[in-house]
């Protein structure tokens, strides 16, 4: 299985253009990073004979609740999170959420966690003068939830390979430096987050697909969601960010306040009053929020952009968290 449509072609506007739970809110930081990781290049070597088989390789390992991958979600033994390496359901609490959009629409968005700013390569195959990738090429990754520095939230490298190349033949981060094919980076972003083989997440946007994306990593299969709610392109370096505006059942200045105590939703149902800035299709979107936190005595007076920006406001941009936009009613 090759990438997702999104990593399929370069078009014309790409290349323009639940509850959360861990530790006290007001004590998280929003992360900050540079361009792309400073991975030292090895000098190039000549590129190895062998073709990697995506079917009988082996798969990778993945935890996204390790006290080393998690920020908000990190397993305790009593949250119920899921285990290492377990397909994990997205569609149940606490990784999916109710909210509204600025005009009070309400919407439903996916909670991957925090993620930094700085966007980590995937190298995507092409041939010369070939605008969709190589045919049964995997995209390649070199990190993986755990690594320090992964990210959800990639920037598409381009390898530059030859008439002559083989699918597959790269099949690790190391193998492209090592080929001494050229490189291009993009600026393109995309939202795609690693986890572990038969997790699913059954909601998008437009139609666009649902199932899990093969890549290499470290000549081992791994797994990844690709949203395509929006395009994504880099801003000053970093992944772009838009504000959200979230209500807990505690606030965060009390005892067991903030993520651990969950949103507070309407009576009878679980729709939270969390509001989003915008929603994809209008300027400015982006799935990485920037988190504003509202007192929650004003739960009944927040419906809305305008309301959220009205209300009594606790802490301003504390974090940002991967919520892909996955419907809008």
């Amino acid at each position: 299985m090759t990438g997702g449509v999104v990593l399929c072609e370069l078009n014309n506007d790409h290349m323009r253009n639940t509850p959360l739970l861990a530790a006290t809110l007001l004590a998280a930081m929003a992360f900050t990073g540079c361009k792309k990781d400073e991975e030292e290049i090895p000098t190039p070597s000549p590129v190895s004979p062998t073709v990697y088989d995506p079917a009988t390789a082996p798969r990778i390992s993945v935890d996204r609740f390790s006290a080393d991958a998690g920020t908000l979600m990190v397993r305790d033994g009593v949250n119920g999170l899921p285990a290492a390496n377990t397909g994990i359901d997205f569609d149940q609490a606490p990784f999916i959420t109710k909210g509204f959009g600025p005009q009070g629409q309400v919407v439903e968005y996916y909670n991957f966690d925090v993620q930094p700013t700085a966007a980590i390569p995937i190298y995507v195959c092409f041939k010369p003068g070939q605008s969709a990738p190589v045919s049964g090429q995997l995209n390649i990754i070199g990190k993986i939830p755990g690594d320090a520095g992964y990210n959800d939230f990639w920037e598409v490298v381009k390898v530059n390979v030859p008439d002559s190349y083989t699918a597959n033949t790269l099949a690790s981060q190391n193998d492209v430096f090592n080929s001494g094919y050229s490189l291009d980076y993009t600026g393109m972003i995309v939202n795609c987050p690693v986890v572990p083989e038969g997790s699913t997440a059954a909601k998008r946007l437009n139609g666009a697909s649902t199932g899990l994306v093969q890549c290499w990593y470290d000549r081992k299969v791994g797994f990844y969601f690709d949203f395509q709610e929006a395009p994504l392109t880099e801003v000053s370096n970093a992944v772009p960010t838009s504000p959200i505006y979230v209500i807990f059942n505690i606030n965060p200045d009390q005892p067991n306040g903030g993520p651990p105590s969950g949103f507070v939703t309407e009576t009878g149902n679980d729709q939270t009053h969390n509001v989003l800035a915008t929603i994809p299709g209008q300027a400015g979107y982006s799935p990485l929020w920037s988190v504003s936190v509202i007192n929650n005595s004003d739960f009944g007076a927040v419906s809305n952009l305008s309301t959220a920006q009205g209300a009594n406001i606790m802490a301003m941009n504390v974090m940002n968290v991967n919520c892909p936009v996955v419907r809008v009613n």
